[in-house]
Formats: C-alpha cells, structure tokens, sequence
C-alpha cells in the first residue's frame, strides 16, 4: 500500500463540478492499494500517517504530527500510484489491487485514520476528480507499508 501525502493549508475534491470534500490545515493522502495488501498495511499507514512529524513547531522545526495540530485529512483513491512506466509510454497498472479489494481497504483506512479522532474528507472511488491542493512547503512525501523501518 502507498500514501503519497502532502502538507496542506487547504484542499478539495470535485466530482462532475460538485465539490464533494474539503479541509482546511492538513494533509492530503494519496492512497494506493496493490494486491496482496491487508488490514496490517492499513493500520500500520494509518498511523504513520497521522503520527509523522511534518508540521512546525514554535521553533519552526518539522516536530509535530497531524494529531499535535488537530489538522484535517482529505483522502483520495489513487490505482495510479502503482503505475509503471518502465516499458514503453503507456503506464501498466497491473500491480493496482482489483476495485473490489481495493474499495475494502481503501474504505479500512479512513477508519483508520478517524480512530484517531482526525476528521476526514473523501475523494469517490473510481470517479474522475478534480482535485485542488494548496500545498504548504511543499511538503510530499511517499510512504509505503511494505517497506516499514526498524523505527516506526
């Protein structure tokens, strides 16, 4: 599973022109599921994602966390996130989890994320959006569960 996440000041999703998710400070979370991916993989973005010390402190140093902020989180499905474009110019994105798996996960982790009492905005499952990102920073990161360290 892959978050690609970026510190925000304010962020929506559109859907057929109608805005169907916004926040204000935060993130926006990118999420894509690839097969084989479980509700460990889930749990374990899910709190790296709300726990990673990105934001400024009063020194203005990146030491606090989406919860130490009470900011918000938009979260996006994202199959292309697991596209490869290694071979030729047309992306293969056979790696992306089928849409029945996919949705099960992807709905598992905005669970995930509000357990920790964050308030979350949703983009539509395999819909075309629209999506406006007033990245703060910028600050974009990758972060995937297959690939955990040593130090969580």
């Amino acid at each position: 599973m892959r978050a690609l996440i970026q510190r925000v000041t304010a962020a929506s999703v559109k859907v057929a022109e109608q805005e169907i998710g916004a926040i204000g400070p935060g993130l926006v979370i990118f999420l894509g599921v690839a097969h084989g991916d479980t509700t460990e993989d889930v749990n374990y973005l899910a709190e790296k994602c709300v726990r990673l010390r990105i934001f400024r402190d009063e020194a203005d140093k990146m030491n606090c966390s989406l919860l130490d902020v009470g900011g918000r989180a938009l979260v996006v499905p994202q199959f292309t996130l697991y596209g490869d474009a290694r071979k030729g110019r047309r992306p293969d994105f056979t790696a992306a989890a089928p849409s029945e798996q996919a949705i099960t996960l992807y709905q598992s982790f905005i669970k995930g994320i509000e357990q920790y009492g964050v308030v979350v905005a949703t983009g539509e499952f395999g819909a075309d959006m629209l999506v406006e990102i007033k990245n703060h920073g910028p600050v974009t990161l990758m972060l995937e569960s297959k690939e955990r360290g040593a130090g969580r």
